[in-house]
Protein backbone atom coordinates (compact mmCIF):
# COMPACT_ATOMS: atom_id res chain seq x y z
CA UNK A 1 0.00 0.00 0.00
CA UNK A 2 1.18 3.52 -0.83
CA UNK A 3 0.38 6.16 1.78
CA UNK A 4 0.94 9.90 1.40
CA UNK A 5 1.10 11.64 4.79
CA UNK A 6 0.21 15.34 4.60
CA UNK A 7 0.84 17.92 7.31
CA UNK A 8 1.87 21.55 7.19
CA UNK A 9 4.83 20.88 9.52
CA UNK A 10 7.34 18.16 8.73
CA UNK A 11 9.42 18.87 11.83
CA UNK A 12 8.56 18.26 15.52
CA UNK A 13 6.08 20.98 16.50
CA UNK A 14 3.33 19.32 18.52
CA UNK A 15 1.00 16.36 18.98
CA UNK A 16 -0.12 16.23 15.33
CA UNK A 17 3.46 15.80 14.16
CA UNK A 18 4.22 13.13 16.79
CA UNK A 19 1.10 11.29 15.65
CA UNK A 20 2.09 11.46 11.98
CA UNK A 21 5.74 10.48 12.49
CA UNK A 22 4.89 7.44 14.62
CA UNK A 23 2.11 6.32 12.30
CA UNK A 24 4.30 6.77 9.21
CA UNK A 25 7.12 4.79 10.80
CA UNK A 26 4.70 2.01 11.66
CA UNK A 27 3.34 1.74 8.11
CA UNK A 28 6.89 1.70 6.76
CA UNK A 29 7.80 -1.13 9.16
CA UNK A 30 4.88 -3.12 7.75
CA UNK A 31 6.16 -2.81 4.18
CA UNK A 32 4.05 0.14 3.03
CA UNK A 33 5.53 2.89 0.88
CA UNK A 34 5.20 6.16 2.78
CA UNK A 35 5.93 9.67 1.52
CA UNK A 36 5.32 13.05 3.21
CA UNK A 37 4.12 16.42 1.91
CA UNK A 38 4.12 19.77 3.70
CA UNK A 39 6.11 22.99 4.13
CA UNK A 40 9.86 23.05 3.77
CA UNK A 41 11.75 23.52 7.05
CA UNK A 42 15.49 23.19 7.70
CA UNK A 43 14.76 20.95 10.69
CA UNK A 44 12.28 18.66 8.97
CA UNK A 45 12.71 14.98 9.80
CA UNK A 46 10.56 13.47 7.05
CA UNK A 47 10.02 14.30 3.39
CA UNK A 48 9.55 12.90 -0.10
CA UNK A 49 11.94 11.69 -2.76
CA UNK A 50 10.97 14.45 -5.21
CA UNK A 51 11.76 17.31 -2.80
CA UNK A 52 8.29 18.75 -3.33
CA UNK A 53 7.41 21.13 -0.48
CA UNK A 54 5.68 24.49 -0.19
CA UNK A 55 7.54 27.58 0.96
CA UNK A 56 7.70 28.21 4.70
CA UNK A 57 5.02 30.44 6.24
CA UNK A 58 5.30 31.51 9.88
CA UNK A 59 2.44 33.50 11.40
CA UNK A 60 3.82 33.64 14.93
CA UNK A 61 7.15 35.45 14.67
CA UNK A 62 6.89 39.17 15.19
CA UNK A 63 7.67 41.29 12.18
CA UNK A 64 6.77 38.53 9.72
CA UNK A 65 4.37 40.59 7.61
CA UNK A 66 5.28 39.06 4.26
CA UNK A 67 2.68 36.35 4.71
CA UNK A 68 -0.04 39.02 4.83
CA UNK A 69 1.06 40.91 1.72
CA UNK A 70 -0.82 38.39 -0.37
CA UNK A 71 -3.80 37.48 1.84
CA UNK A 72 -5.27 35.20 -0.83
CA UNK A 73 -2.30 32.84 -0.42
CA UNK A 74 -3.45 32.09 3.14
CA UNK A 75 -6.88 31.12 1.83
CA UNK A 76 -6.01 29.46 -1.47
CA UNK A 77 -2.48 28.38 -2.45
CA UNK A 78 -1.76 27.69 -6.11
CA UNK A 79 1.72 26.56 -5.07
CA UNK A 80 0.35 23.91 -2.70
CA UNK A 81 -2.15 22.72 -5.32
CA UNK A 82 0.50 22.40 -8.06
CA UNK A 83 2.98 20.57 -5.86
CA UNK A 84 0.31 18.31 -4.40
CA UNK A 85 -0.82 17.47 -7.94
CA UNK A 86 2.71 16.59 -8.96
CA UNK A 87 3.37 14.37 -5.96
CA UNK A 88 0.07 12.57 -6.57
CA UNK A 89 1.08 11.87 -10.16
CA UNK A 90 4.61 10.80 -9.22
CA UNK A 91 3.71 8.67 -6.20
CA UNK A 92 0.19 7.49 -7.12
CA UNK A 93 -0.85 6.77 -3.52
CA UNK A 94 -3.66 4.48 -2.44
CA UNK A 95 -4.32 6.64 0.63
CA UNK A 96 -3.81 10.33 1.33
CA UNK A 97 -3.80 10.80 5.11
CA UNK A 98 -4.18 14.50 5.90
CA UNK A 99 -3.45 16.07 9.26
CA UNK A 100 -3.11 19.85 9.87
CA UNK A 101 -3.24 21.85 6.64
CA UNK A 102 -5.25 25.09 6.97
CA UNK A 103 -3.62 28.51 6.35
CA UNK A 104 -0.23 27.13 5.27
CA UNK A 105 -1.13 24.37 2.79
CA UNK A 106 -4.78 25.46 2.57
CA UNK A 107 -7.67 23.27 1.34
CA UNK A 108 -6.25 23.79 -2.16
CA UNK A 109 -4.60 20.39 -1.67
CA UNK A 110 -8.07 18.85 -1.68
CA UNK A 111 -8.78 20.45 -5.06
CA UNK A 112 -5.61 18.72 -6.30
CA UNK A 113 -6.91 15.35 -5.08
CA UNK A 114 -10.31 15.96 -6.66
CA UNK A 115 -8.78 16.80 -10.04
CA UNK A 116 -6.32 13.90 -9.82
CA UNK A 117 -9.17 11.45 -9.25
CA UNK A 118 -11.03 12.73 -12.30
CA UNK A 119 -8.18 13.22 -14.76
CA UNK A 120 -6.15 10.15 -13.82
CA UNK A 121 -9.18 7.96 -13.13
CA UNK A 122 -7.51 6.90 -9.89
CA UNK A 123 -9.20 5.74 -6.72
CA UNK A 124 -7.44 7.31 -3.75
CA UNK A 125 -8.87 7.25 -0.24
CA UNK A 126 -8.67 10.57 1.64
CA UNK A 127 -8.57 10.27 5.42
CA UNK A 128 -8.35 13.35 7.63
CA UNK A 129 -7.46 13.25 11.32
CA UNK A 130 -9.10 16.20 13.10
CA UNK A 131 -6.39 17.23 15.55
CA UNK A 132 -8.38 20.42 16.14
CA UNK A 133 -11.69 22.05 15.19
CA UNK A 134 -10.32 24.07 12.26
CA UNK A 135 -13.05 22.96 9.84
CA UNK A 136 -15.75 24.55 12.00
CA UNK A 137 -13.79 27.21 13.91
CA UNK A 138 -11.28 29.59 12.24
CA UNK A 139 -9.44 29.98 15.55
CA UNK A 140 -9.20 26.14 15.67
CA UNK A 141 -9.18 26.09 19.50
CA UNK A 142 -12.86 27.02 19.93
CA UNK A 143 -11.57 29.78 22.19
CA UNK A 144 -11.96 33.57 22.43
CA UNK A 145 -8.55 34.98 23.40
CA UNK A 146 -9.94 38.49 24.00
CA UNK A 147 -12.23 37.13 26.72
CA UNK A 148 -10.00 34.19 27.69
CA UNK A 149 -12.89 31.77 27.46
CA UNK A 150 -13.99 28.71 25.52
CA UNK A 151 -16.46 29.38 22.73
CA UNK A 152 -18.74 27.50 20.34
CA UNK A 153 -20.28 30.53 18.65
CA UNK A 154 -19.02 29.69 15.15
CA UNK A 155 -20.69 26.26 15.30
CA UNK A 156 -24.14 27.77 15.29
CA UNK A 157 -23.75 31.48 14.54
CA UNK A 158 -21.31 31.47 11.63
CA UNK A 159 -17.71 32.59 11.15
CA UNK A 160 -18.58 36.27 11.60
CA UNK A 161 -18.11 35.65 15.33
CA UNK A 162 -14.40 35.15 14.67
CA UNK A 163 -14.17 38.72 13.31
CA UNK A 164 -16.23 40.29 16.10
CA UNK A 165 -14.09 38.71 18.81
CA UNK A 166 -10.74 39.00 16.95
CA UNK A 167 -10.20 35.33 17.64
CA UNK A 168 -7.01 34.85 15.60
CA UNK A 169 -3.96 36.39 17.30
CA UNK A 170 -6.28 39.19 18.58
CA UNK A 171 -6.02 40.71 15.09
CA UNK A 172 -8.94 42.03 13.05
CA UNK A 173 -7.10 41.42 9.75
CA UNK A 174 -6.11 37.85 10.57
CA UNK A 175 -9.58 37.12 11.94
CA UNK A 176 -11.16 38.45 8.74
CA UNK A 177 -8.85 36.20 6.70
CA UNK A 178 -9.73 33.21 8.90
CA UNK A 179 -13.45 33.83 8.50
CA UNK A 180 -13.05 34.32 4.74
CA UNK A 181 -11.18 31.03 4.51
CA UNK A 182 -14.02 29.25 6.30
CA UNK A 183 -16.72 30.87 4.17
CA UNK A 184 -14.91 30.31 0.89
CA UNK A 185 -14.16 26.62 1.29
CA UNK A 186 -17.57 25.79 2.70
CA UNK A 187 -19.09 27.55 -0.32
CA UNK A 188 -16.82 25.52 -2.61
CA UNK A 189 -17.87 22.34 -0.72
CA UNK A 190 -14.27 21.18 -0.90
CA UNK A 191 -14.53 19.03 2.22
CA UNK A 192 -16.70 16.61 0.27
CA UNK A 193 -13.41 15.32 -1.15
CA UNK A 194 -12.58 13.83 2.26
CA UNK A 195 -13.85 10.27 2.67
CA UNK A 196 -13.34 9.78 6.42
CA UNK A 197 -12.75 12.22 9.28
CA UNK A 198 -11.10 10.63 12.30
CA UNK A 199 -12.17 12.39 15.52
CA UNK A 200 -9.99 11.64 18.57
CA UNK A 201 -12.78 12.57 20.99
CA UNK A 202 -16.55 12.46 21.20
CA UNK A 203 -16.40 16.22 21.78
CA UNK A 204 -14.62 16.77 18.46
CA UNK A 205 -17.10 14.55 16.64
CA UNK A 206 -20.03 16.53 18.06
CA UNK A 207 -18.39 19.80 16.98
CA UNK A 208 -17.72 18.67 13.42
CA UNK A 209 -21.14 17.07 13.13
CA UNK A 210 -22.70 20.53 13.36
CA UNK A 211 -21.62 20.95 9.71
CA UNK A 212 -23.93 18.76 7.58
CA UNK A 213 -21.18 18.37 4.97
CA UNK A 214 -18.96 16.70 7.56
CA UNK A 215 -21.44 14.81 9.72
CA UNK A 216 -21.68 11.73 7.49
CA UNK A 217 -17.89 11.35 7.40
CA UNK A 218 -16.91 11.50 11.08
CA UNK A 219 -15.70 8.47 13.04
CA UNK A 220 -14.59 8.61 16.66
CA UNK A 221 -11.22 6.95 17.24
CA UNK A 222 -9.21 7.95 20.30
CA UNK A 223 -5.49 8.54 19.82
CA UNK A 224 -2.95 5.83 20.51
CA UNK A 225 -0.32 6.06 23.21
CA UNK A 226 2.88 4.12 23.77
CA UNK A 227 2.48 1.40 26.45
CA UNK A 228 4.75 2.03 29.43
CA UNK A 229 5.98 -0.87 31.62
CA UNK A 230 5.40 -0.33 35.31
CA UNK A 231 8.44 1.08 37.10
CA UNK A 232 8.40 1.74 40.82
CA UNK A 233 10.34 5.00 40.97
CA UNK A 234 10.97 6.88 44.16
CA UNK A 235 8.17 9.43 44.18
CA UNK A 236 9.03 13.03 43.57
CA UNK A 237 7.53 15.72 45.72
CA UNK A 238 6.01 18.04 43.13
CA UNK A 239 2.97 18.86 40.99
CA UNK A 240 3.68 18.59 37.26
CA UNK A 241 2.54 20.56 34.24
CA UNK A 242 3.88 19.44 30.88
CA UNK A 243 2.95 20.78 27.47
CA UNK A 244 2.73 24.11 25.70
CA UNK A 245 3.19 27.35 27.63
CA UNK A 246 0.35 29.41 26.17
CA UNK A 247 -2.67 31.32 27.41
CA UNK A 248 -5.35 28.98 26.07
CA UNK A 249 -3.68 26.12 27.93
CA UNK A 250 -4.44 27.87 31.24
CA UNK A 251 -0.81 28.69 32.06
CA UNK A 252 -1.56 32.17 33.44
CA UNK A 253 -4.26 30.83 35.76
CA UNK A 254 -2.03 27.97 36.91
CA UNK A 255 0.89 30.31 37.62
CA UNK A 256 -1.35 32.53 39.73
CA UNK A 257 -2.31 29.44 41.75
CA UNK A 258 1.38 28.52 42.07
CA UNK A 259 2.20 31.96 43.52
CA UNK A 260 -0.53 31.54 46.13
CA UNK A 261 0.68 28.06 47.11
CA UNK A 262 4.33 28.74 48.01
CA UNK A 263 4.49 25.60 50.16
CA UNK A 264 3.88 23.34 47.11
CA UNK A 265 6.67 22.73 44.57
CA UNK A 266 5.70 22.75 40.89
CA UNK A 267 7.64 21.44 37.90
CA UNK A 268 6.90 22.75 34.40
CA UNK A 269 8.17 20.73 31.43
CA UNK A 270 7.55 22.28 28.03
CA UNK A 271 7.98 25.43 25.99
CA UNK A 272 5.92 28.18 24.40
CA UNK A 273 5.25 31.91 24.12
CA UNK A 274 4.67 32.38 27.88
CA UNK A 275 7.99 30.86 28.86
CA UNK A 276 9.11 34.17 30.38
CA UNK A 277 6.23 34.21 32.90
CA UNK A 278 7.55 31.09 34.61
CA UNK A 279 10.74 32.79 35.78
CA UNK A 280 11.13 34.29 39.25
CA UNK A 281 8.48 32.15 40.93
CA UNK A 282 10.43 30.46 43.77
CA UNK A 283 8.32 27.29 43.98
CA UNK A 284 8.19 26.71 40.19
CA UNK A 285 10.99 24.90 38.36
CA UNK A 286 10.99 25.14 34.56
CA UNK A 287 12.91 22.16 33.19
CA UNK A 288 12.05 22.79 29.52
CA UNK A 289 10.81 20.48 26.80
CA UNK A 290 11.32 16.76 27.50
CA UNK A 291 10.67 13.61 25.51
CA UNK A 292 11.23 9.87 25.80
CA UNK A 293 12.55 8.29 29.00
CA UNK A 294 13.27 11.64 30.64
CA UNK A 295 9.65 12.72 30.24
CA UNK A 296 8.31 9.35 31.40
CA UNK A 297 10.40 9.45 34.56
CA UNK A 298 9.36 13.05 35.29
CA UNK A 299 5.68 12.06 34.92
CA UNK A 300 6.02 8.94 37.11
CA UNK A 301 7.72 10.85 39.90
CA UNK A 302 5.07 13.58 40.09
CA UNK A 303 2.48 13.34 42.83
CA UNK A 304 -0.08 14.33 40.18
CA UNK A 305 -0.16 16.34 36.97
CA UNK A 306 -2.33 19.30 35.98
CA UNK A 307 -4.09 19.96 32.67
CA UNK A 308 -5.57 23.45 33.28
CA UNK A 309 -6.69 24.18 29.70
CA UNK A 310 -9.16 26.98 29.14
CA UNK A 311 -9.76 26.19 25.46
CA UNK A 312 -11.85 23.28 24.22
CA UNK A 313 -9.23 20.53 24.14
CA UNK A 314 -9.54 17.55 21.81
CA UNK A 315 -7.74 14.50 23.24
CA UNK A 316 -4.69 15.74 25.18
CA UNK A 317 -1.70 13.42 24.99
CA UNK A 318 -0.55 14.83 28.35
CA UNK A 319 -3.49 13.20 30.14
CA UNK A 320 -3.05 9.88 28.37
CA UNK A 321 0.71 9.85 29.02
CA UNK A 322 0.15 10.69 32.69
CA UNK A 323 -2.19 7.77 33.19
CA UNK A 324 0.01 5.35 31.26
CA UNK A 325 2.71 6.23 33.81
CA UNK A 326 0.34 5.75 36.75
CA UNK A 327 0.01 9.46 37.55
CA UNK A 328 -3.47 10.91 38.20
CA UNK A 329 -4.51 14.17 36.55
CA UNK A 330 -6.31 17.30 37.68
CA UNK A 331 -8.07 18.55 34.56
CA UNK A 332 -10.63 21.16 33.60
CA UNK A 333 -14.15 20.71 32.32
CA UNK A 334 -13.22 21.61 28.76
CA UNK A 335 -13.74 19.78 25.47
CA UNK A 336 -12.58 16.18 25.52
CA UNK A 337 -10.78 16.35 28.89
CA UNK A 338 -13.69 14.89 30.92
CA UNK A 339 -13.76 11.91 28.54
CA UNK A 340 -10.29 10.90 29.73
CA UNK A 341 -10.53 11.50 33.49
CA UNK A 342 -12.80 9.53 35.80
CA UNK A 343 -13.42 12.04 38.58
CA UNK A 344 -12.53 10.54 41.96
CA UNK A 345 -10.80 7.48 40.50
CA UNK A 346 -8.11 8.44 37.97
CA UNK A 347 -8.06 12.15 38.72
CA UNK A 348 -10.16 15.21 39.39
CA UNK A 349 -12.15 17.74 37.35
CA UNK A 350 -12.42 21.44 38.07
CA UNK A 351 -13.88 24.50 36.36
CA UNK A 352 -11.60 26.32 33.92
CA UNK A 353 -10.14 29.79 34.33
CA UNK A 354 -10.90 30.16 38.04
CA UNK A 355 -7.67 30.74 39.96
CA UNK A 356 -9.27 30.41 43.40
CA UNK A 357 -11.00 27.14 42.55
CA UNK A 358 -7.86 25.69 40.94
CA UNK A 359 -5.67 26.79 43.85
CA UNK A 360 -7.98 25.29 46.45
CA UNK A 361 -8.30 22.00 44.56
CA UNK A 362 -4.53 21.66 44.20
CA UNK A 363 -4.09 22.33 47.92
CA UNK A 364 -6.70 19.74 48.92
CA UNK A 365 -5.24 17.09 46.63
CA UNK A 366 -1.68 17.82 47.78
CA UNK A 367 -2.66 17.36 51.43
CA UNK A 368 -4.63 14.16 50.75
CA UNK A 369 -3.60 10.55 50.13
CA UNK A 370 -5.70 10.33 46.96
CA UNK A 371 -2.83 10.67 44.45
CA UNK A 372 -1.24 7.43 45.66
CA UNK A 373 -4.61 5.71 45.95
CA UNK A 374 -5.48 6.59 42.36
CA UNK A 375 -2.26 5.25 40.79
CA UNK A 376 -3.43 1.61 40.35
CA UNK A 377 -6.64 2.79 38.64
CA UNK A 378 -4.64 5.02 36.29
CA UNK A 379 -2.49 2.08 35.19
CA UNK A 380 -5.68 0.09 34.47
CA UNK A 381 -6.98 2.65 31.96
CA UNK A 382 -6.90 1.14 28.47
CA UNK A 383 -5.69 3.12 25.49
CA UNK A 384 -4.91 1.71 22.07
CA UNK A 385 -1.31 0.91 21.33
CA UNK A 386 0.04 2.09 17.98
CA UNK A 387 -0.46 -1.38 16.53
CA UNK A 388 -4.06 -1.60 17.76
CA UNK A 389 -4.82 1.88 16.47
CA UNK A 390 -3.26 1.17 13.09
CA UNK A 391 -5.40 -1.95 12.77
CA UNK A 392 -8.54 0.13 13.19
CA UNK A 393 -7.22 2.80 10.84
CA UNK A 394 -6.43 0.21 8.18
CA UNK A 395 -10.12 -0.69 8.05
CA UNK A 396 -10.90 2.97 7.33
CA UNK A 397 -8.18 3.09 4.69
CA UNK A 398 -9.58 0.11 2.84
CA UNK A 399 -13.35 0.41 3.43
Amino acid sequence: MKILMVNKFLHPAGGAETYMFQLGDYWSSKGCEVEYFGMYHPDQVVGNQWNLYTDTMDFHKKGKLANLKNPWKIICSSEAKKKMTRILREFRPDVVHINNFNYQLTPSILLAVEEYRKKEQQKVKVVYTAHDSQLVCPNHYMYQPSKNQACEACLTGGFGNCIRERCIHNSVLRSVLGAMEGWYWNYRKVYQVIDVIVCPSAFMKRALDTNPMLASKTVQLRNFVKPVPYVSDERGDYVLYFGRYSREKGIETLLEACRELPQIPFVFAGSGPLDGLIRDIPNVQNIGFLRGKALERTIRRARFSVCPSECNENCPFSIMESMMNGTPVLGTLRGGIPELIENGRTGWLVGAGDTEQLKEKIRIIWESSEPEQFRPACREVKFDSLEEYAGKLLKLYTA
